[in-house]
């Protein structure tokens, strides 16, 4: 499963010129990352609509929608309303992928999963992002998606068996798992809000997620974070190869 802001960063807003113009982006950027951290983590509950895209050497190849949902500590569900109904579920140990027109669930321990939507579980893990990203800089290459949001680029960290695997065989700095990490952007609002987020794979393939309508501590169902297979589903172990955001 992708992995899990130190601060130098940029907002895309003109500037008036002098002396204190870049401190002041600073100052107010890393008052945006204080104000994502203190909204996200004091939250029991969270939800959103989203709409997930998958591009290929810059070419659309698919769009898909519908609803998010968290739960501390680190559980999440995702219902894909559009073009199709399916659920990603993490449950806290296993990352769940239900297909209703296939009747199958393919199951997976959450340590193992290469999906990407976990990177999105600092949301309920009460984690800060500096122990998400191995560094954050500020991302010039492009504007936001809304005028006045900020945009960051964030090296994910090594999982703990590559951090291990690092430090056994005293690796050097060049090497560290982070390194071959495909960099995460993100984009929130000035008040903190996640708006975007940006996962670039290799091959020029891109994942994008962009959200709207966050509500803190919705009241949610409790089972909604456990998967109770439906009668005559089969139960697969492997790969999640099969989930929204892992075709291709």
């Amino acid at each position: 499963m992708a992995r899990p802001l130190s601060l130098l960063l940029f907002v895309f807003l003109p500037l008036p010129q002098g002396p204190h113009s870049e401190s002041q982006a600073r100052a107010d950027s890393s008052g945006v990352l204080r104000r994502l951290e203190s909204r996200y983590n004091s939250a029991r509950t969270l939800q959103a609509t989203f709409l997930e895209q998958f591009s290929d050497n810059g070419k659309l190849v698919r769009k898909e929608a519908g609803r998010a949902y968290f739960l501390h500590p680190g559980r999440m569900r995702w219902d894909y309303e559009a073009p199709e109904k399916n659920m990603f579920l993490v449950d806290g140990k296993y990352v769940w992928f239900y297909s209703p027109s296939d009747h199958t669930a393919t199951r997976m321990p959450t340590r193992k999963s290469e999906d990407w939507r976990t990177p999105l579980a600092f949301l309920t893990s009460a984690r800060k992002l500096s122990e998400v990203c191995a560094r954050i800089e500020a991302e010039t290459s492009a504007p936001p998606s809304e005028a006045g949001d900020f945009l960051f680029r964030c090296t994910l960290r090594g999982s703990p068996e590559d951090a291990s695997t690092a430090v056994k065989t005293r690796k050097p700095p060049e090497a560290r798992p982070e390194e071959h990490q495909p960099p995460v952007l993100f984009e929130l609002s000035p008040d903190g809000e996640l708006r975007r987020v940006r996962i670039a794979q290799e091959g020029r393939i891109q994942l994008e997620f962009s959200f709207k309508d966050w509500q803190w501590n919705p009241v949610l169902p409790k089972g909604w974070f456990e998967f109770v297979p439906p009668t005559g589903v089969a139960i697969v172990d492997g790969q999640l190869s099969d989930a929204p955001g892992m075709r291709q």
